[in-house]
C-alpha cells in the first residue's frame, strides 16, 4: 500500500535535552535539511544530503526545539503489554490480564463480561509467567491476523480469479501492507487491532495489486467490487492507522 522509498544510509543523533530517538538518513538526492517527526516510531527524523556532517544536524535538531517538543506532545503515549493495559482487538477495547497460570491453560483467552453490563470491558486473560506474557500476547496477535487475512485474501481472490504465492505477517512501519510481482503478499499484524472492515480493506488492496501494480482507475475499480466500505476504511486508516503502532511499544 506504499511506493518504495529512495535508498538512505541511517544513523543515530543523541540529544539529551529532547527526550525522544533521532534518526538522521543521508539521502543522495537532499538538497537541504528537513525535519519531521514520525508518528509510528515517536521519534525525530533528519534528512540531511550525503555530504552534511552529524554536527550540523544536531544544530539543525537544536534550532528547532520548540517546534519538534510541539508536535512529539501531540504523539500520542504509547502503550505497552502489561497487565490491566487496555488495547484494541478487531476495534474493540479488550483490558489485559496476565494471569500467571501455566497448567492446560490456552495462551490467550477472551472474557466476554457477563450479566446485564452491557458496557463492561471483555478482557484477554495471558497464561504463563508474566516476564513472558508480553512476548506471547503478541505471538498470539500475530497468529489472529494471519487467520483473518488468509480468510479475507482467499475470499478476495477467489471474486477476481487470482492466486497469491504466499501470505505473511511482519511487523512493518511504514506501509499496511505489500503485494511483489510474483504474488507475494505482506501484512501488518497490527492490522487485528483495527475494526474488522479496515483489515478486509487492506487485504482487498493488495489482492487488486496482483491483477494491477499500478494506483490506476482499473486498480481502485477492483478494489470498490471487493470492499463496498472503501472510503470509510481509507477514512479511519487516515485518522486512526497511526495510533495502532503505539500498542505493545516500550514506554
Amino acid at each position: 500500500m506504499g511506493r518504495r522509498r529512495s535508498s538512505s544510509s541511517k544513523s543515530k543523533l543523541e540529544l539529551e535535552a529532547l527526550g525522544a530517538p533521532i534518526e538522521v538518513r543521508r539521502h543522495p538526492a537532499a538538497r537541504r535539511l528537513t525535519l519531521r517527526v514520525s508518528k509510528t516510531k515517536r521519534a525525530v527524523i533528519v534528512t540531511v544530503p550525503a555530504q552534511c556532517r552529524m554536527e550540523e544536524a544536531g544544530k539543525f535538531v537544536q534550532s528547532n526545539l520548540d517546534w519538534v517538543r510541539e508536535r512529539l506532545c501531540s504523539v500520542p503515549e504509547p502503550v505497552p503489554f502489561a497487565d490491566g493495559a487496555r488495547i484494541p482487538l478487531r476495534g474493540r477495547l479488550h483490558c489485559l490480564c496476565f494471569s500467571g497460570i501455566t497448567r492446560a491453560r490456552p495462551v490467550v483467552e477472551l472474557a466476554t463480561p457477563g450479566g446485564t453490563q452491557g458496557g463492561a470491558m471483555p478482557r484477554l486473560l495471558v497464561s504463563g509467567r508474566v516476564e513472558h506474557a508480553s512476548r506471547r500476547l503478541k505471538d498470539w496477535l500475530m497468529e489472529q491476523a494471519r487467520a483473518d487475512l488468509d480468510t479475507c485474501v482467499t475470499r478476495h481472490s477467489a471474486t477476481l480469479g487470482v492466486k497469491a504465492r504466499s501470505i505473511s505477517v511482519r511487523d512493518q512501519t511504514s506501509r499496511w501492507g505489500s503485494c511483489t510481482a510474483g504474488g507475494l503478499l505482506s501484512f501488518s499484524w497490527r492490522l487485528i487491532l483495527a475494526p474488522g472492515h479496515v483489515l478486509e480493506y487492506v487485504a482487498a488492496h493488495e489482492v487488486a495489486h496482483l491483477l494491477e501494480m499500478n494506483h490506476g482507475p482499473r486498480f481502485w475499480k477492483h478494489v470498490a467490487r471487493l470492499m463496498p466500505r472503501l472510503e470509510e476504511a481509507k477514512r479511519w486508516l487516515r485518522s486512526h492507522g497511526a495510533d495502532l503502532h503505539r500498542y505493545g511499544e516500550k514506554p
